[in-house]
Parts: structure tokens; C-alpha cells; sequence
């Protein structure tokens, strides 16, 4: 029998602690608590940011789990195909340069700097292929057959060396053609002509698996770069579903249709057989996958019944982590049913005042949070709500504000009461935002008889003008510091649009942000730096949301959304890596939830001996 040491190359060592991390099948002897530990794999799917757009049959196979495009496809809501393209950075989507053509069962291979679409459903069936090179679109020579495709291969070398094979223009195709970054040539026909498969591999080491021929299939075909031979037949019979797209010898095949529909199936493949594997959340078909067969992503799809395209993403990893996905879970609820209550601190240690009733009056209620409870503070000396409060609970500032009409005074809290200052606001005002600590803070935009784009600088005793917004509005978002802030979204003076534009602060002068929010709307709150925030909540016009888009600097993208969609509501001022708080708001409910980022934790476990 062979020894631990002689099959990984180490041996067991013995220690009075459990290490802070390790390398897989790495093993030790815990002193302390008699026991042999390691590391061991923990296979799961876990929730991720939704896509901005949801869609069915949108192209698969660019990229990597946290580095991922997906470009048209089928929009079910609006019945229409679609050319949004959207990027996945591994904590959010971002749109991105739209494909040209609006299409949907088309092809995919190659990364998010080099990427290739190619075939689909237009109508009618279209060879059309286009080539991403980070920034823009490109049309190529269209493929020899024009068809609908679905899958395509080639892994992260797809753009210059991408496979195509199978699929439908009226009746179901065996044709296989290569792609060498310039145009297409046939290739080997596959044994038996098919739809709705998936593929995984590159252009001469491809797999095409499950499918539908007159029914969904489990069988498999295997290409060298020449000729396909039958490969080992997966365990359940499925079509419309999706694959890991990199290599031909690690891959995950999940979702698709039969048995059933939207089926959460999932099966992993080790080069040499097929395994059941844990199961998608949200059954779905026509799904986008990319990634490895270690760590793979399942974006939108459609489920029936009802038909939709949900915005729906999960990620798949096998890893001697335990991965916790970004998320918002439900905080003890606040004492009162409030809008336009303000907070500053941190998650574990934020106080929250003032707010309106719902029909009125506005309160001077403070409150303080642990991360468990809130406790009752000092009140505010005046009733006050839709201000700007940033800092921290022990040194809170709450400035401006309404109470029949917009108040000029600059309150400090000390960790237990309020005290009004001797320095007020140059504008006096109400729904702005602001941030920042108590001895250096800004305060921006704002209402007084209309949007306005008015800042203040606050120094601890005495306001100072700063720069202007470049664009004027009124329950804006926002986070920062007095000299790193960023301004989003917001209403804007008459004609009274929502707005998605986004503005960089420097301590001086207001600079339009490198890119704008995917949703428009106002009443929405921040927390976070000018190079990691996040906003969430907000009302679109229609009514209250619970997007949350993060920002990390360059672009916004998705993050998960709140459970309790609100406006004008409450928020600490910390960086979503040190957790976010969301604080009642419209329509007036006490609704409190905790955002936390992705975190990764070793998975010990111990191991008996025999």
C-alpha cells in the first residue's frame, strides 16, 4: 500500500494549530485536538449578480467564470431578439458595445479581449460571425452554412482557431466547419446530424454533447481536428442545455430540457466518465455557460412554465474553499416605519435619524445599531428628515434637511446626543447626499424650489462652498470621501428626468464618470469609496427597486438585489468590504438588510484513518 508521502510528495507534519490556508490534498496532525485534518473539496452552485438584461440562447462559450461575455439572444418579455451585450467581472455584469445583429441560438468561443460570434436565428438562419476585441465589434466572413448554432468551441483561442458544428436551418445539421481567424473551412460531418447540444473543447480536442434529434439525446461525439468518433454517453438525455467551454477533459454540463423542462441537472466529466454533480438552483434552458469544469457560470436561460428569460446567475466551483456569494440578508427591523431616515457608520456600528411618518410628521427619533439591534439614542434637537448624514456613529454629522421648509443647520453627534453647530449650510436644502467624516465631509445636490448642483465642503465646525455638479438633481446617490466622491443617478430640474449619469469628485472639480448606471432612477443610496461602492434602491419612475450595481472605479456593474425594493431610505457610509447597511425608506417600512461581499474560507475537515 502506498504512503501519503509517497503519492503526494509530502508528509503529514504535526502542529498546534490548524494553518490559515493550504494547497489541495494538503494533511496535517492537529496536537491540540488529537484529530488529522485538511483540506478538503467541496463541490456547490451558488448565487451570483443577475445579468442586466435576461435573455435565452444568447451566445455561450467566451470566456471564463470571472471573465465572461454574452452577446444577443432572446429577450421573452418583449418578444424580441436582441443585440445587448453585457461582460461578467466576476462580481457583476456591465453592459458593453452592442453585437450588431439581433439573433439568438448563435455560437460562441474565445475570451472578453478576443471573443467570436457566430450563426443563428435572425431570422432567418445566418452565418453572420463578428469578432470582440475588448472594445468593439468587427464583421468577418460569414460561416459556409448558414444556421442556427448554439454552441460553438475553440476555448480561450477560439477567435483564431473556433469550431462549429451541428445545428438547424429547417432541418437538423452534421455540418462541422473551422474558423482560423479570418474565415471558415469544413470540417469533419459529425456521425449524427443534431440540435441544441453543447460543446466544450478546443478546435482539434472538442466534445459535442446531449442534443436534440427527433428527441433530446445523451450521446456524445468526440473531434480530434479531423474526423468525430463516439464518445461516452452522459447520464441523462437533454437538449437546450449549456457546458463549461474550456477544456475537453474537465467540463460541467447543467441545465436544459428532458427529462422535463428547465431541468437543474448537472453532470461533471473528468476525461474519462460522467458523474452527477450538484444541481443548479433555478432549472432553466437555453442558458449561457462558460469556464472550466472546476469553475464554470450559468447566466439567464428560460424556464417553463411560466416562460421567461430570468436575469438569474449562478456560478459553479470545485474548490477547498467554501465560497459565500455577495448578498443582502434581513437585518432586525427599525423601530419605526420611516422615509427619508439617514445613517452613517458601519454595518456593526450605525446610527440612524430623523425621517417622515407616513402621512407626517418628520421625527427626531436616533437610533443605534450593533449589528444585531437597534437601541434608542439622543434625539435630534429639531424634527428633520431628507438630509445628508455621513461619519461615524461616535462622530455622526446630519446636515440640512426638511421640516415644513428646508433648515440651514449642521447637527454633530457624539455617540449618545445631537448638538447643534455654530456653522450651517451656504444652501439650504433637502433629498442631496453626502459623505465623508466629521471633520472633512461633502454634502452634494439637492432640492430647494428645483434640482440644484450645489456642494458643500464641511470641516468640522463651518461649511464651504466646492465645486459644482456638472449635472444638477435631486435624490441622488452617492459615497466617497471629501476629496474621492462619486454622484450617480438622481432627478434632474425640469423636463424632471431620472438620470443614470455619474460624476467623480477630486477635491475640486466634478468630472463625468467612465460609465453610467444601466437603470435610471432616483431616491437611491450609496455607501462604499470612489474605487469600491455600490448603490441600491432608488425609484424608476414606476415604482421603488432593489437593484444594487456596484462601481470599482472604471465601470458599474450588477450586484445582487435587496429583498425589500425601497427609496429614500437609510445607509452606513462604508466600504461594501467592510458591509453595507440599507435602512427602512418608501414606502414607508421598517425593513432593514445587511450587505456583505464574496468571501472564501478554507474548508478543514477532519479525516479518520483505517
Amino acid at each position: 500500500m502506498s504512503t501519503y508521502r509517497e503519492i503526494i510528495g509530502k508528509k503529514i507534519k504535526k502542529v498546534s494549530s490548524d494553518p490559515s490556508s493550504g494547497f489541495d490534498g494538503e494533511m496535517w496532525y492537529n496536537s491540540t485536538t488529537g484529530t488529522l485534518r485538511g483540506l478538503a473539496v467541496i463541490e456547490a452552485w451558488s448565487s451570483a449578480s443577475p445579468m442586466i438584461t435576461g435573455r435565452e440562447f444568447g451566445s455561450s462559450g467566451i470566456g471564463t467564470q470571472a471573465a465572461n461575455i454574452v452577446a444577443s439572444g432572446y429577450d421573452y418579455g418583449p418578444g424580441a431578439r436582441v443585440t445587448n451585450t453585457e461582460e461578467y467581472n466576476g462580481s457583476g455584469w456591465t453592459s458593453i458595445t452592442a453585437i450588431s445583429e439581433g439573433k439568438f441560438l448563435a455560437g460562441g468561443a474565445g475570451s472578453v479581449t478576443a471573443g467570436l460570434v457566430f450563426g443563428g436565428t435572425s431570422p432567418p438562419y445566418t452565418g453572420n460571425t463578428e469578432e470582440y476585441n475588448g472594445s468593439s465589434w468587427a464583421e468577418q466572413t460569414n460561416m459556409t452554412t448558414a444556421r442556427s448554432v448554439y454552441c460553438g468551441a475553440g476555448g480561450p483561442s477560439g477567435q483564431t482557431a473556433g469550431l462549429a458544428a451541428g445545428g438547424y436551418n429547417g432541418t437538423n445539421s452534421n455540418a462541422t466547419e473551422e474558423y482560423n481567424g479570418s474565415s471558415w473551412t469544413n470540417g469533419g460531418n459529425l456521425g449524427t446530424a443534431r440540435r441544441a447540444g453543447t460543446a466544450f473543447g478546443t478546435q482539434t480536442a472538442a466534445s459535442y454533447v446531449t442534443g436534440y434529434i427527433t428527441a433530446p439525446v445523451n450521446t456524445v461525439e468526440d473531434y480530434n481536428g479531423t474526423s468525430w468518433t463516439t464518445g461516452t454517453s452522459t447520464n441523462v438525455s437533454k437538449s437546450s442545455d449549456a457546458s463549461s467551454s474550456m477544456s475537453q477533459t474537465s467540463a460541467v454540463v447543467f441545465g436544459g430540457n428532458g427529462p422535463g423542462t428547465g431541468v437543474t441537472t448537472n453532470e461533471s466529466w473528468d476525461g474519462t466518465s460522467w458523474a452527477v454533480a450538484p444541481t443548479l438552483a433555478t432549472g432553466r434552458a437555453g442558458l449561457n455557460g462558460a469556464g472550466t469544469g472546476t469553475a464554470a457560470i450559468a447566466a439567464s436561460g428560460f424556464t417553463t412554465p411560466p416562460d421567461a428569460s430570468p436575469a438569474i446567475t449562478e456560478e459553479f466551483n470545485s474548490t477547498t474553499n467554501i465560497i459565500t456569494a455577495a448578498a443582502w440578508a434581513s437585518g432586525a427591523v427599525y423601530p419605526a416605519s420611516l422615509e427619508g431616515v439617514r445613517g452613517a457608520g458601519i454595518q456593526t456600528a450605525a446610527v440612524a435619524a430623523g425621517g417622515e411618518t407616513a402621512p407626517g410628521p418628520m421625527v427626531t427619533t436616533t437610533n443605534e445599531y450593533d449589528g444585531t439591534s437597534w437601541t434608542g439614542s439622543g434625539a435630534l434637537p429639531a424634527a428633520r428628515g431628507n438630509g445628508a448624514a455621513f461619519g461615524t456613529e461616535a462622530a455622526g454629522v446630519y446636515a440640512t434637511g426638511y421640516n415644513s421648509s428646508n433648515q440651514p443647520t449642521v447637527y454633530n453627534y457624539n455617540g449618545s446626543a445631537w448638538t447643534a453647530s455654530p456653522g450651517t449650510v451656504n444652501t439650504a436644502r433637502r433629498a442631496l447626499s453626502g459623505s465623508g467624516t466629521s471633520t472633512a465631509g461633502i454634502i452634494w445636490g439637492g432640492y430647494t424650489t428645483t434640482g440644484v448642483n450645489n456642494a458643500e465642503e464641511w470641516n468640522g465646525s463651518a461649511m464651504s462652498n466646492g465645486g459644482t455638479l456638472n449635472t444638477a438633481r435631486y435624490n441622488p446617490g452617492g459615497f466617497g470621501t471629501q476629496t474621492a466622491t462619486l454622484a450617480v443617478c438622481g432627478n434632474t430640474p425640469p423636463p424632471n428626468a431620472d438620470t443614470a449619469a455619474s460624476e467623480e469628485y477630486n477635491g475640486a472639480s466634478w468630472t463625468s464618470g467612465n460609465n453610467n448606471l444601466h437603470a435610471l432612477r432616483m431616491g437611491a443610496i450609496g455607501a462604499g469609496t470612489q474605487t469600491d461602492g455600490i448603490v441600491f434602491g432608488g425609484y424608476d419612475g414606476s415604482s421603488p427597486v432593489g437593484y444594487t450595481t456596484g462601481y470599482d472605479g472604471t465601470a458599474w456593474s450588477t450586484r445582487p438585489a435587496m429583498g425589500t425594493a425601497r427609496n429614500n431610505h437609510g445607509s452606513t457610509q462604508s466600504s461594501p468590504s467592510v458591509n453595507a447597511l440599507a435602512i427602512a425608506g418608501g414606502p414607508y417600512t421598517t425593513a432593514v438588510e445587511e450587505y456583505t461581499t464574496t468571501t472564501e474560507t478554507s474548508n478543514i475537515e477532519n479525516f479518520t484513518t483505517s
